[in-house]
């Protein structure tokens, strides 16, 4: 705590003109040292010692520095230079650098920075809620795959969790070498895709681990995109949310005493809503926003379980989301694949309808975008746990589809069957499908499982099935004329259907009867 008693003699002495001067030259000196020190160049978090720069391309470098001021960018044989423009922005764009390093690069105004141990291979973007930011050390055998984590060419960062409505510039993070000491707090599939990436091809990876467990879509898009009427009732229910926080937060306080008293839990604290992961542009502006721009490969991403109740709308919004990143990367349709919701909450007996599997459907639609692609891993959840163990094979499926369709790896199969189309040859249903490759291979029995059908009454009942060569024949004594068929619709379906090449066949539905949340906005 300050001390403000000043003797008589101290008041004498500050206000003796030597004083005054003493002081005076102090505190311009304080005010040049600050004024150097803001004026210094600066860079974000997202540069740093041991990250990895894509191979291939230009990659864009940017920081602040005093308006006018002359800033240099070195790395290898090349040098850059850059004039700080009025607002204190500066950038340069590096030429293409081949697989290598590892690099200096020295950014020099009227300050240096160095950045050391740098690498050039692939980078990618590892996004989404929990199941993606679910680390290695929950994931299945976490003290073995951490003891193995020696690759000091894959590199790591990790974007803390900021939600906001004031896009941020910066965050508090460093790039650091994947070691056993380092892996454990890291996304767990964004790991094990990049493990693979980096076994496969030989080159270094860098991983930006940039994902917030529980937070909905529409927080990872700006604000002003979310509009028109499959937006219009949810946008305004947070402004109405907004508008009255002052409000909502006296009579959350009050519900609050009550609830402690009693001993029950406490309401969610609207004042912490606002700063949470569910308002939309929150994580866009906190913690996407610093990362934009920052030369990459393409992204992967593991969401949906906080959108299900709104399936439908993510229809929009999911493909939404994808181009409006691309479009601000400005690296065109980067590659972006994501993860299909896995198998969770109780099996049901009988068929019926699911937000889950209405979700899973919405992701397979957005595969009409180019540079897309979908893991399907229906087969490897659990149904007490919305958070599966295995992150592994995850994390393979998703390395199938980005060395299939990026680099070109021969031999291998990137994605799941699909269905294509029906034809009902009497009471039977016989149905064609994408990406069989050579055939079927059906799970634990014989039989096809997971289907059902259904007649103009829209009342599905488990349906009989068989395998024709690529087709699949199904029917029901039970529906003489049969119309739609199912497959894998429920929220944890029991299923069986996997191509010879161990991919999972993909949930679908033959029909577009209205679904339970094609109303819910």
């Amino acid at each position: 705590m300050t001390n403000l008693t000043t003797s008589t003699g101290e008041l004498a002495l500050m206000k003796s003109p030597a004083r005054r001067l003493g002081m005076a030259w102090m505190a311009a000196v304080l005010a040049l040292s600050a004024t150097a020190a803001d004026a210094a160049v600066k860079l974000p978090s997202i540069f740093g010692s041991h990250m990895v720069l894509q191979q291939g391309q230009k990659n864009r470098v940017w920081g602040l520095a005093d308006p006018g001021e002359a800033v240099t960018v070195t790395i290898g044989d090349q040098s850059h230079k850059a004039e700080v423009a009025a607002d204190g922005k500066w950038q340069v764009m590096l030429a293409p650098l081949a697989v290598g390093g590892p690099y200096t690069m020295t950014v020099k105004g009227s300050n240096e920075i160095t950045f050391e141990d740098v690498l050039v291979g692939e980078v990618w973007i590892c996004s989404g809620q929990s199941n993606m930011q679910w680390s290695v050390n929950a994931a299945n055998d976490p003290d073995l795959e951490k003891a193995a984590a020696k690759f000091p060419k894959i590199r790591l960062i990790t974007v803390p969790n900021v939600g906001t409505q004031e896009p941020q510039w910066d965050f508090k993070g460093k790039w650091e070498t994947c070691s056993p000491e380092t892996v454990g707090s890291f996304s767990a599939v964004g790991y094990f895709f990049g493990r693979q990436l980096h076994q496969t091809l030989d080159v270094p990876v860098g991983l930006i681990n940039n994902a917030w467990g529980g937070s909905a879509c529409e927080a990872w898009i700006r604000r002003d995109l979310l509009k028109g009427d499959v937006y219009e009732p949810l946008m305004a229910r947070w402004a109405d949310e907004e508008k009255n926080l002052e409000k909502n937060l006296a009579a959350w306080k009050g519900a609050a005493d009550k609830a402690r008293a009693e001993g029950k839990p406490v309401p969610p604290n609207p004042e912490a809503r606002m700063k949470g992961n569910a308002r939309p542009a929150n994580i866009y502006n906190g913690a996407l926003k610093p990362t934009i721009g920052y030369g990459i490969r393409g992204a992967i991403w593991y969401q949906g379980e906080s959108n299900a109740s709104r399936a439908y709308q993510y229809r929009e919004m999911f493909p939404l989301m994808i181009k409006s990143w691309r479009e601000e990367w400005g690296q065109g349709d980067f590659p972006f694949y994501w993860v299909q919701l896995a198998d969770f909450r109780a099996e049901k007996t009988e068929p019926g309808d699911s937000d889950w599997a209405e979700l899973r459907e919405a992701q397979t639609m957005t595969q009409k975008l180019p540079n897309t692609g979908e893991a399907v891993i229906v087969d490897i959840g659990e149904g007490k746990d919305i958070h599966p163990k295995n992150k592994q094979d995850v994390g393979k499926r998703l390395a199938r589809l980005a060395l299939v369709d990026v680099y070109k790896q021969q031999g291998i199969t990137a994605r799941s069957p699909i269905y294509k189309s029906m034809e009902k040859e009497g009471g039977k249903i016989v149905l064609t499908f994408d990406n069989v490759g050579t055939g079927w291979r059906p799970f634990d029995v014989a039989e096809p499982r997971g289907f059902a059908i259904a007649g103009a009454d829209k009342k599905f009942v488990w349906a009989k099935a068989k395998i024709n060569g690529q087709k699949i024949e199904v029917w029901s004594d039970d529906v003489k004329e049969p119309v739609a068929v199912r497959y894998a619709w429920a929220d944890n379906p029991v299923c069986n259907m996997f191509s010879t090449s161990g991919l999972p066949l993909t949930p679908f539905r033959t029909d577009d009867w209205e679904g339970v949340t094609a109303k819910v906005r």
